[in-house]
């Protein structure tokens, strides 16, 4: 009862609020909304960008993975915990790459444009250690971002993601 009581107070506070700040004239109001389309969505992608998971041991040059993990955004393989050296694919719908690459600029990961197969995106690294690749997909955009953490790289990490986006952009349907 307490809480039907606190939604109607509330409900009436909103529809209070709605009201129009005009001189007291009612009547119907006309409101136009506009709505801009930045662009189609992407292509589906598939499970870890469509990569294997021996694709992905391969490009990074380690001797295994100690955990894969697969769920509803996307894919990460590690080595050896935390700190190891680790590979991850993201797959945004509806999220702006502008904001992606912005980020990595903020913390200190310069971002360079770059094109795969006519779809521009950008890589970022820091330091021949970690490297991320975005590449745009009309509002979509999917991520993938290499880091050997505190090991000695095995490969360069740029290159590394760089081949796995080619697979990912080669293999959307």
């Amino acid at each position: 009862m307490r809480a039907t009581v606190i939604l109607g107070v509330a409900l009436a506070a909103l529809v209070a609020g709605c009201g129009s700040g005009d001189d007291g004239a009612s009547g119907p109001q006309e409101t136009t909304t506009t709505t801009t389309d930045p662009g189609a969505s992407g292509p589906f992608f598939g499970q870890c960008g469509s990569v294997a998971d021996e694709e992905v041991l391969g490009a990074f040059a380690v001797p295994a993975f100690t955990m894969i993990t697969r769920n509803s955004v996307g894919c990460e393989w590690e080595v050896g915990g935390f700190t190891g050296p680790s590979v991850s694919f993201s797959w945004y719908r509806g999220s702006p790459i502008a904001r992606e690459r912005a980020g990595s600029e903020l913390i200190g990961r310069p971002a360079e444009d770059i094109e795969i197969d006519g779809h521009p995106g950008f890589a970022a690294a820091t330091d021949n250690y970690l490297c991320e690749v975005g590449v745009e997909f009309g509002k979509d955009f999917m991520h993938w971002s290499v880091t050997y953490g505190d090991q000695p790289p095995t490969a360069d990490p740029c290159v590394v993601a760089k081949q796995l986006a080619e697979l990912t952009v080669e293999r959307a349907q």
